[in-house]
């Protein structure tokens, strides 16, 4: 049975705090009639510090739409082939013992995808199928997974990498002044996150040259899908000129009450109750969500500690949520054999992308949670658009990032599913990615 094995996750070098962010608001922002609101809403996310591919100066500045989306391509060769090397050597496999790549990114485009300069470049066979998804959000990570689960379980003994790049910071919209944008300012960062899921997972497929062992990490048992009929356009982008504009509907916060059920349904289609599952891996949208998840299935916060210390650290980075929520897991040792838990990305349509599985290897108490070292940050990303490329898989150096502090929970909590609600509009714009407060 396939089996999730551990991430890798990196985030840029550039941080900005939340003091910072609110210290933009206030000078950038004095006489908006919504300040104090504003300032208020953003303390509640939670997200004590993000990490953006650019310097904040050059991020607060918009070139336009085209050279935007050139720096999202020269970054994304920049920063992806490291995190590739590691989760491959998470799994115990190469770059040939890849049968598939899914790659999900809702924050530039590309045609040919990246995946297929990841086949070029490092070291990929020509043979490798490519999925990439650009339109999911932060749902994609979830689906990521599971259409991983899918091809593994269509193809036995086939691997998937799957890979989530998302460069927030370079959706961010200068000219947006609603208050459900300027929170968005203080709620997402940048991240690049890849996984494998194997197969077989214990080296009997042929060429498999690295061959080892049942690897650890989560048995993929079930998948779902849920879509909230009719709110297909209450999270959705509008493109204009600057790029790409977050739409979020009023409505969306509570869509919640139905998305809830749906993962306690899936869960006991197939023998499982939802509210008495070993670990949760949501996607942190906001502190909203999970504490309406939460209350919903009657769990206390603690269940959501992965989920909120990625929101705490890094910010809502969209896709790659659900994956450094697992990696995680993996620092805090695992659940042990035969836990079982749930996956769940919610994103745009209104999606959610569902996983149940359980652990498989034995929990171990992993030391790199006890050093500086637990985490990587890429070294600086490339100073032009168009940069010759990083060469071989692997190349360039990943600097270690301290540990963080514990997640904090706030009394008042914002998501990004969530809008401002003092807006007066039906469609309150959001972008998905910006930065800082303006």
């Amino acid at each position: 049975m396939p089996v999730l094995c551990r991430p890798a996750v990196a985030v840029p070098e550039h941080v900005i705090t939340q003091e910072e962010t609110l210290d933009l608001a206030r000078t950038l922002h004095a006489d908006h009639p919504s300040l104090p609101l504003v300032l208020r809403l953003i303390r509640n996310t939670g997200v004590a510090r993000r990490h953006l591919v650019r310097p904040i100066e050059e991020t607060l500045a918009h070139p336009g739409f085209e050279a935007r989306n050139a720096r999202y391509e020269a970054e994304a060769k920049a920063r992806v082939p490291a995190v590739v090397a590691e989760a491959l050597g998470h799994a115990g496999l190469g770059p040939r013992d890849i049968d598939l790549i899914v790659y999900v990114s809702c924050t530039g485009f590309m045609m040919p995808s990246l995946t297929a300069w990841m086949i070029n470049n490092l070291g990929f066979r020509a043979d490798t199928r490519q999925l990439p998804v650009a339109q999911l959000g932060c749902a994609a990570g979830g689906a990521a997974i599971n259409r991983a689960h899918d091809f593994c379980l269509a193809y036995p003994g086939a691997n998937v990498l799957v890979v989530a790049c998302e460069f927030c910071s370079l959706c961010y919209q200068p000219t947006d002044l609603t208050v459900g944008n300027l929170l968005s300012n203080g709620l997402f960062g940048d991240a690049v996150a890849a996984a494998v899921v194997r197969g077989s997972g214990d080296g009997e497929r042929d060429g498999d040259a690295h061959g080892a062992g049942t690897p650890t990490g989560i048995r993929l048992e079930r998948n779902g899908s849920h879509l909230v009929p009719g709110t297909e356009d209450w999270i959705a982008y509008r493109v204009r000129e600057t790029g790409f504009h977050f739409m979020l509907d009023k409505r969306v916060p509570g869509t919640m009450e139905q998305l809830g059920p749906a993962l306690v349904d899936l869960a006991a289609r197939h023998g499982r109750d939802a509210a008495r599952q070993d670990f949760y891996l949501v996607h942190a949208g906001g502190p909203r969500i999970l504490d309406d998840l939460g209350k919903q299935l009657g769990l206390p916060p603690e269940v959501f500690r992965f989920s909120r210390a990625t929101l705490t650290e890094y910010g809502n980075i969209a896709s790659a949520v659900v994956l450094d929520a697992l990696r995680r897991l993996f620092e805090e040792g695992g659940p042990g054999p035969g836990a079982t838990g749930i996956l769940a990305g919610f994103g745009p349509g209104i999606t959610a992308e569902i996983s149940l599985g359980s652990w498989t290897g034995p929990r171990h108490d992993d030391p790199a949670r006890h050093t500086a070292g637990a985490h990587h940050t890429p070294a600086a990303g490339p100073t032009g658009p168009d940069p010759a490329g990083p060469g071989p898989l692997g190349a360039g150096p990943l600097d270690p990032v301290p540990q963080e502090q514990p997640p904090v929970h706030p009394d008042s909590p914002a998501s990004p599913l969530l809008p401002a609600p003092s807006s007066p509009d039906h469609d309150i714009p959001v972008p998905t990615t910006a930065a800082v407060a303006r």
